[in-house]
């Protein structure tokens, strides 16, 4: 819904800054204010009950909200059954969201009464309040989600998903566990399970996606990545997800904030960069990582891997963000932005070989070698850009990379 609605006329009394969780109604709009300058998306925990109570009230006040089913994985298991797929979903969710979802998906955790509201506040490109105007359209989510930090369903999809042998695992939703008040040793153990059922698929079998997202809280994202990320094979993420990762690789910290539009030569050469440290792990070296931005997706595969059809995943990934965000089966042209120009670098490195989009064939696709990747890795790649055709009239934003990341696994598995 849009935020201006829950919002109102209420200002920040502070600084506009980020915090990694919101206690107050100070913080609440002092953050907000930070993310909506930035026109980036964020995610936070809300402890205080009464707080996001009032939050909610007031959303579901309004005439224009919209309630949907949501959760990152619920909505890309969605995203699969829609094109094809039969799924087998690790979720919690009321008798009523379940018997509403697609008659493809086998949904594994037991029922609740009442289904965890995630509170999506949106806004649209060079939307003002205050004196701020937003660089894109985007969306800042704050949820009191007691279930999903602690992966409540994990144990009842155990034996479900070891007779389910599937071509491809995904892991996704972690980002709930950030600033979330686990007892102690917990969220490691829960961390530690995760990891064990990824260990248990098979090698030549199933594939393992791991679809990032906004992390603030630098312990656990360090545990993840030491846990969750050697242990697939596929990674998916944003521009904002992709410094953050390299710099968690590089130096054991996050990036607060990243550019929202960066240069497309810079995200590739940061995509090298991670390919050049997790190509090297030990069972499960990555072999394919897809960027989704607000410009363009862009897919990296290891040649001879078995992921197939980069080209095509990419312009699938590009026309479902459009569709996605416009709310709409069909694309309208006169609805449409291309932010990409004709022409880009294929790395910020001096001279550098620019790559000129053909027309008639938009999807840039070409082969190269990775320098100074790790013994036993695999140098040779492929990287396969699609433009997108951006949304300017934006309905929604939540959920769009869950949508575009399922699009695109669905045609390379």
């Amino acid at each position: 819904m849009d935020a201006k609605n829950v919002i109102g006329n209420l200002k920040p009394k502070g600084t506009l800054q980020n915090f990694n969780e919101i206690k107050n109604m100070d913080e609440f709009l002092e953050m907000f204010g930070y993310f909506f300058k930035h026109g980036a998306a964020a995610e936070r925990f809300c402890p205080n009950d009464e707080l996001f109570e009032k939050l909610v009230n007031t959303a579901y006040d309004v005439k224009d909200h919209r309630v949907a089913l949501g959760g990152n994985a619920p909505v890309m298991a969605r995203r699969f059954a829609l094109e094809g797929a039969d799924v087998l979903l690790a979720a919690k969710m009321s008798k009523s969201f379940n018997e509403d979802s697609h008659e493809s998906i086998k949904v594994t955790g037991e029922d609740i009464l009442d289904d965890d509201i995630h509170l999506i506040l949106e806004y649209k490109r060079n939307e003002v309040w205050m004196d701020l105007q937003s660089p894109r359209a985007n969306r800042f989510i704050v949820h009191s989600d007691r279930n999903n930090p602690t992966i409540s369903s994990l144990e009842g999809f155990e034996a479900p998903l070891a007779e389910y042998k599937p071509d491809l695992f995904v892991v996704s939703g972690l980002q709930m566990m950030d600033n979330y008040p686990f007892a102690e040793g917990e969220r490691e153990a829960r961390l530690k399970k995760v990891m064990k059922q990824m260990q248990a698929q098979s090698l030549t079998k199933t594939r393992i996606h791991f679809e990032m997202a906004s992390f603030v809280e630098d312990s656990l994202f360090e545990e993840i990545t030491e846990t969750v990320i050697p242990n697939a094979d596929s990674l998916g993420m944003n521009e904002q997800e992709l410094p953050n990762l390299l710099s968690m690789l590089r130096y054991g910290n996050i990036s607060v904030m990243s550019d929202s539009n960066p240069r497309t030569a810079v995200t590739l050469d940061q995509m090298r960069d991670v390919y050049r440290v997790l190509s090297g792990n030990k069972d499960r070296p990555l072999t394919r990582l897809h960027l989704h931005t607000l410009a363009y997706q862009a897919i990296l595969v290891t040649e001879n891997s078995p992921w197939k059809n980069t080209r095509f995943a990419a312009a699938k990934a590009s026309l479902t963000a459009n569709r996605h965000v416009c709310a709409s089966q069909k694309i309208h042209i006169d609805k449409a932005l291309l932010l990409m120009d004709d022409s880009f670098a294929l790395s910020a490195k001096a001279g550098s070989k620019r790559w000129t989009f053909n027309a008639e064939r938009p999807v840039a696709c070409w082969k190269e070698i990775v320098s100074d990747v790790p013994k036993g890795a695999n140098p040779n790649i492929e990287i396969c850009l699609a433009p997108n055709l951006v949304c300017a009239e934006a309905k929604q934003t939540a959920g769009c990379g869950d949508n575009i990341s399922a699009a695109g696994l669905i045609l390379q598995v």
